[in-house]
């Protein structure tokens, strides 16, 4: 499919919403034209007269199907239906080792820096009063003034009320706290050897991160100051990734994992560490039907709700896993020995 014979695609977003900046950032670099309303799904969905999708998130893309127009969330998949439906400037490595290694990035982007993200935005008061402030805003900049002090009440109160569904609480505040400073310095050493983080050319896992660190770095005041004091490389490489479209890439801009610097292996070594066993913790406990789940990281107890859509992220990297054969198995593991990680993929 030719993107001429195409409409723009649509989808609904938020600025403060770190999915729609990684699907943003994504389009630019793909160049594939789209149309932005900003706002919340259900009404453009009533407005369209497209059933509302479950759950309703940030972004909604509208995709025509043979029985009509379908509002879809869920980041991950859609990237892989752009991959299907436009070539070119593809965002998953041809090679299988490294095109699992590109998804355990986004999957621990998605699922892990996303409690960076709300823990730092919701857990400070100071923090939590930028958000409340801006975020009602971002959606509407000429907001009677009233309106924007009750929308912002509200949004703080029910927000703050929401830190457990991420794990935050005092208990863990200092976990959420030592993983990120020790993400950024890993970061900091990898961008140190090369742009992105499987070579010269950016991945999904890329625009995974990208869009968590769009609000670290650029929306909520502490994990700003944290990202300049131990990583001012991922500071600027937030900028940089956010309009990809001039980057001519090529397939050896793909680095083989055999030759990827030992950065590369720092990264791994924090998702084995605080992603790992809370993903297998949270999966026995959708197995067990148990609505919360409890488990040491990183030495300090940690208490949650249990998440059976965090459970599916875990079979289907498993899957992926299992899927790979021979030498691209053996590179993999390679990578990742003692970093931890293999604790998630036994089975």
């Amino acid at each position: 499919m030719t993107m001429a014979d195409e409409e723009p695609i649509h989808l609904v977003g938020g600025w403060g919403s770190p999915y729609t900046q990684k699907m943003i950032a994504l389009l630019r670099y793909r160049r594939l034209p789209y149309r932005i309303t900003w706002g919340q799904p259900e009404q453009t969905c009533d407005a369209l007269g497209v059933a509302r999708p479950t759950p309703v998130l940030l972004p909604t893309f509208f995709f025509q199907e043979a029985d009509g127009l379908k509002a879809i969330t869920d980041s991950t998949p859609i990237i892989r239906r752009l991959e299907a439906m436009f070539s070119g400037r593809s965002v998953t490595p041809k090679n299988p080792g490294l095109a699992f290694i590109d998804y355990l990035i986004e999957d621990f982007a998605d699922e892990w820096c996303t409690k960076y993200m709300f823990h730092y935005r919701w857990y400070a008061p100071a923090d939590a009063d930028n958000a409340g402030t801006l975020l009602p805003l971002s959606f509407d900049v000429s907001m009677a003034t009233q309106d924007h002090e009750h929308l912002k009440q509200w949004v703080t109160e029910r927000q703050v009320k929401r830190l457990y569904v991420v794990g935050s609480n005092d208990s863990s505040a200092p976990v959420i706290d030592a993983s990120y400073r020790r993400f950024l310095a890993a970061m900091e050493n990898h961008l140190a050897e090369q742009h992105f983080m499987l070579g010269h050319r950016p991945g999904a896992g890329d625009f995974g991160l990208y869009g968590q660190l769009t609000q670290l770095v650029g929306f909520d005041p502490t994990p700003r100051r944290i990202a300049h004091e131990v990583s001012p490389r991922t500071v600027a490489w937030v900028d940089h990734l956010s309009d990809q479209s001039g980057h001519a890439p090529s397939e050896q801009d793909w680095i083989a994992l055999g030759d990827q610097p030992a950065s590369l292996r720092e990264l791994m070594s924090e998702i084995g560490r605080v992603y790992a066993p809370a993903q297998l913790a949270n999966a026995r406990a959708v197995q067990a039907g148990e609505k919360t789940w409890s488990a040491t990281i990183d030495g300090a107890q940690w208490n949650q709700r249990t998440f059976s859509y965090q459970a599916k992220c875990l079979a289907w990297t498993n899957e992926r896993y299992q899927a790979l054969k021979g030498g691209d198995r053996t590179e993999v593991d390679a990578l990742l020995q003692g970093t931890g990680v293999e604790a998630m993929l036994a089975g």
